[in-house]
């Protein structure tokens, strides 16, 4: 059976989440915040320290970072077409990992289209996350009668890699 006759078989971006690590609170991580509004059109959600360590100054609970995760729509697809243009087109092999997952940097959002540098606010690069899952995943999330997914069922890393390579014209560097 190919996948064309069967939807569920077809891998799809569940989510994608782009982050900024800034690793204190205060100004610059305000500006860490307008720099994603700025690129994404959406609210930064901070995210907190789950334990206190010394030698990087983090305490826990206390805010080192934000994020903004996108679900499916055509948003999605606009800012990764974006991002891969920052990246040439090109990401390494190993971005992808056992799951089909891939995760990515980017050391500058003004290498973003249209976007231009702004002395008060610095340079900032990010980290994207994209997951790539099959319709029906959502049992192994879910609160009532969660389960496994079959390990036919799951994207995994070559058959992620040729997906991306179809979808958004990526040349991918085996090392």
């Amino acid at each position: 059976m190919s996948e064309s006759a069967n939807p569920m078989l077809s891998p799809r971006i569940t989510k994608v989440t782009v982050n900024i690590g800034v690793g204190e609170g205060g100004s610059r991580l305000q500006l860490a915040e307008q720099v994603l509004e700025l690129l994404t059109d959406a609210t930064p959600v901070r995210t907190i320290s789950s334990s206190t360590n010394r030698d990087l100054g983090t305490r826990e609970g206390a805010p080192i970072g934000c994020k903004v995760t996108f679900r499916e729509g055509e948003k999605v697809n606009a800012f990764l077409k974006d991002a891969f243009w920052v990246r040439q087109n090109t990401l390494p092999a190993y971005n992808f990992d056992q799951s089909g997952n891939l995760s990515f940097g980017i050391s500058d959002y003004t290498d973003f289209p249209d976007q231009k540098y702004n002395p008060d606010i610095g340079i900032f690069g990010m980290d994207i996350n994209i997951v790539l899952e099959r319709p029906g995943h959502r049992v192994s999330r879910r609160r009532r009668r969660s389960r496994k997914v079959a390990v036919n069922h799951r994207v995994e890393r070559e058959e992620s890699k040729q997906w991306f390579v179809e979808r958004f014209g990526l040349t991918i560097v085996e090392e």
